[in-house]
């Protein structure tokens, strides 16, 4: 589950999760909103042949770091190759690093994000289960 706070030229997006690797799909599907436009959820079928495919790969030094990296890599894929991601396939976590696979379209992301910070990062195991929040600059 996640939701948006606003903020003067800033959007910030909390993330509450069972595990780990829930919190980064979590975040994606944030993302993918941004990118898109609207809240209508996942627009193509993840089934489709017609999914493009990319190989993501983040190191950090600590888990809200990897949750930074990880968002700053999926906005360089929609800025770069105008790809927008719509849902993780395979992710694996170890020690400071994460390798996923990431199905997605090619379209017309929003250029609405301009960075991601570490103002009020934050990525840390909770009550029931973890916590995150990152802020990003719009």
């Amino acid at each position: 589950m996640y939701r948006w706070l606003d903020h003067t030229a800033e959007l910030e997006l909390e993330v509450e999760a069972a595990t780990e690797r829930e919190v980064l799909s979590d975040a994606l599907d944030a993302l993918r909103e941004l990118l898109e436009g609207d809240a209508a959820g996942v627009s193509a079928p993840l089934e489709d042949d017609r999914l493009a495919r990319r190989a993501v790969r983040a190191t950090a030094g600590d888990r809200p770091a990897l949750l930074a990296a990880w968002l700053e890599e999926l906005l360089f894929l929609s800025e770069s190759e105008a790809f927008i991601p719509l849902a993780v396939q395979q992710l694996s976590l170890k020690d400071g690093a994460l390798a996923a696979t990431v199905a997605g379209r090619v379209g017309a992301p929003r250029p609405l994000v301009k960075a991601v910070t570490y103002h009020r990062l934050q990525f840390e195991p909770s009550e029931r289960g973890y916590r995150a929040r990152v802020v990003f600059d719009v």
